[in-house]
């Protein structure tokens, strides 16, 4: 028991530390290139700190471990949009625009959406994994022909890395996260099985520390006062959990829930606090300390459901 533990905290690491080398290397690329900040923020970025998702929704999936990959999602989810969203709105308060609100917010509920009606039936199968990396993919098109051409400083390319230092930090970074996501969750799946809790709990409970990556990202955006690619990291992160993570895993096997009463209702929860949030950044045309305070509260509630 204390061996798995030991592998599951040992997985955990390196999938927190090699996200974070391989997003920050492969930002440099990006930026070397010339591609907007912007763009940078809401796709390579939300897409680099949810590779510790991706990944964990491969390996459950190829172990049949379907309530680790959906309580996965669920809990870094449910966990970004309060915890990390009240994090760094203490660290800074957040100003968002309400067009940007109702454009990713409302990506982002779409894509949840989509989640809870592929599991309907408890079961997520390749056909529905496909349409749901394709749904990302055209997202990420139409957001790069609306803003990813935008031009870069020409200082700012100038300060990047080149790709000859970046690469073997993205290449590294990634391998780091492979070796960290089997340890997750081939050792969550014997905790799980000793203790005797259930497989959607320690999901949810691993959903908590890959949201690291997105808080530590977001959380330093905030503190050098870039607010826009703070939340649009987060934002951007919750569009592509539900529909591109949920979807590669379904691509290995066909990604079946056991306990779905369970997933549906911390699934709906995931929902309503989400739209409670977006409300809440609409409304006040951002987070403040108060309202941060708020947002950490609307996490605790979330394992009442599992």
């Amino acid at each position: 028991m204390l061996v798995e533990l030991a592998l599951f905290v040992v997985g955990l690491a390196a999938l927190v530390v090699g996200s974070d080398r391989a997003v920050t290397a492969a930002a440099e690329v990006a930026k070397f290139y010339g591609i907007s900040p912007f763009f940078i923020g809401v796709t390579l970025i939300s897409v680099g700190t949810s590779v510790p998702e991706m990944v964990t929704s491969v390996y459950g999936a190829w172990y049949g471990a379907g309530d680790i990959v959906v309580g996965n999602i669920v809990g870094s989810e449910t966990a970004q949009i309060t915890l990390a969203i009240g994090i760094v709105a203490l660290i800074s308060p957040i100003v968002a625009e309400r067009r940007n609100v109702m454009i990713y917010g409302g990506a982002m509920t779409l894509a949840m959406v989509v989640m809870l009606l592929t599991l309907d039936d408890g079961v997520v199968q390749r056909s529905e994994g496909v349409l749901m990396m394709l749904a990302y993919v055209n997202f990420v098109y139409t957001l790069y022909t609306n803003e990813g051409g935008s031009e870069v400083a020409e200082e700012i390319v100038e300060e990047s890395e080149p790709p000859e230092r970046a690469l073997p930090l993205v290449v590294g970074g990634l391998a780091l996260v492979v070796v960290g996501g089997h340890l997750l969750v081939t050792n969550g799946v014997a905790i799980a099985r000793v203790v005797g809790v259930s497989e959607f709990l320690i999901g949810i409970l691993t959903g908590l520390g890959t949201t690291a990556p997105e808080v530590f990202v977001a959380g330093l955006a905030a503190h050098r006062g870039d607010s826009g690619i703070s939340v649009g990291s987060i934002l951007g992160s919750n569009i592509t959990d539900p529909v591109f993570s949920l979807g590669v895993g379904a691509l290995v096997t066909d990604v079946v829930v056991t306990d779905l009463g369970a997933v549906q209702s911390a699934a709906a929860y995931m929902l309503v606090v989400s739209l409670l949030v977006l409300g809440l950044f609409y409304w006040r045309r951002g987070i403040g300390r108060r309202a941060a305070l708020g947002c950490l509260a609307l996490y605790l509630p979330s394992f009442l459901f599992v």
